[in-house]
């Protein structure tokens, strides 16, 4: 088996930052794909210069969806809210390393949209800039 698909499996088994975020966050967002049924929920909290310090992903759905959810979360430890935004499509399929079908594409890609839906939700972000 190849290394990217064994390591999609162990993170669709074993997915890190599984589970609720014991302490309140300061970002969230939660959506599905209606087509086969996949959930993801996404809490994270920032320290005070705006950087992720903890991330927590709950849901369901097929091995590509988990371990994308998995995988994004451990990427994104330690990224600026700006960061959050810009990470791409690119990045995340490159992440993944793997071909995707159609089908499969919107699977992976559920987490990158619930990450930025929340990370552009964020209330008050930039109100300290200077324009």
């Amino acid at each position: 088996m190849d290394l990217y698909q064994e390591n999609i499996l162990d993170h669709g088994q074993n997915p890190r930052n599984f589970g609720p975020l014991l302490d309140p966050a300061d970002i969230e967002f939660e959506d599905d794909n209606p087509l086969c049924g996949d959930h993801l929920h996404l809490t994270a909290r920032l320290d005070e210069t705006g950087r992720v310090v903890a991330i927590a992903w709950e849901g369901d759905g097929c091995t590509i969806s988990q371990a994308s959810a998995s995988m994004l979360g451990e990427e994104m430890l330690g990224k600026t809210l700006d960061e959050l935004r810009n990470f791409n499509r690119e990045q995340l399929l490159e992440m993944l390393g793997i071909p995707l079908s159609p089908a499969r594409l919107k699977c992976a890609l559920l987490s990158l949209k619930v990450l930025k839906a929340a990370a552009y939700g964020v209330e008050h972000w930039g109100d300290d800039d200077e324009d």
